[in-house]
């Protein structure tokens, strides 16, 4: 059994080493972690002694197997309170992480199941990230940054991979939500910056913006 900081790591180390599961060095992790390297580095010792994961001096860490199954079942919880926080308590899209990221760390097999259940089996949070099954398998879906469509193009907003409260509160503002139907209008050799038609109407975002929205052709 893990502690709450030792769950909140282990999450940390399966994002930063993306799908191909590279090594994460330890100054990457402090970073996401928001603490100095050293504390990084007495936690992957914690974390090394008790098989989760594996280092390698000047390399980095990478998740053992048992690791992975541990950070990808808090994963699923954390976005199955996403879920039960919008669609059954009414919170926004933009209020859920902080709750999520405490109700992640509730040790019950069951409870996650019961909510999963009654929640109807989802398949994606309300940021559009997919939800593992109770085995750990994530399903495939193709996204792609808005950035890399082109003019003309048409697409469905199907995500976000940024998720912070003043990202996801100025999408709102601009009615970019998940579900919208785009379509590239211009795209300006200025800056990059792109003109979408959305509901009728056009906005404009940046090109950092649109570089966190994700889209599905």
């Amino acid at each position: 059994m893990q502690t709450f900081s030792e769950e909140n790591y282990l999450k940390a180390i399966f994002h930063l080493s993306g799908t191909d599961k590279k090594p994460v060095s330890t100054n990457a992790l402090a970073e996401k972690m928001k603490t100095k390297a050293s504390s990084a580095t007495d936690m992957v010792k914690r974390l090394s002694e008790k098989n989760l994961v594996e280092h390698t001096p000047y390399q980095g860490v990478t998740l053992t197997e048992s690791g992975i199954r541990s950070a990808v079942q808090i994963i699923r919880k954390h976005r199955l309170w996403e879920v039960f926080l919008v669609d059954k308590l009414e919170f926004k899209w933009d209020e859920v992480h902080d709750l999520a990221e405490e109700l992640e760390h509730i040790n019950s097999p069951i409870l996650a199941e019961r909510l999963d259940a009654f929640l109807g089996y989802p398949k994606t949070d309300p940021h559009g990230d997919p939800i593992p099954d109770k085995h750990g398998n994530f399903e495939e879906y193709k996204m792609f940054s808005l950035n890399k469509l082109n003019k003309a193009e048409t697409g469905i907003i199907t995500g976000v991979s940024e998720h912070s409260t003043a990202f996801l509160k100025h999408l709102e503002k601009l009615g970019l939500t998940l579900g919208k139907n785009i379509e590239i209008v211009d795209i300006l050799e200025f800056d990059g910056s792109i003109e979408l038609k959305i509901d009728g109407t056009h906005q404009t975002v940046s090109r950092e913006i649109s570089k966190h929205i994700l889209i599905s052709k």
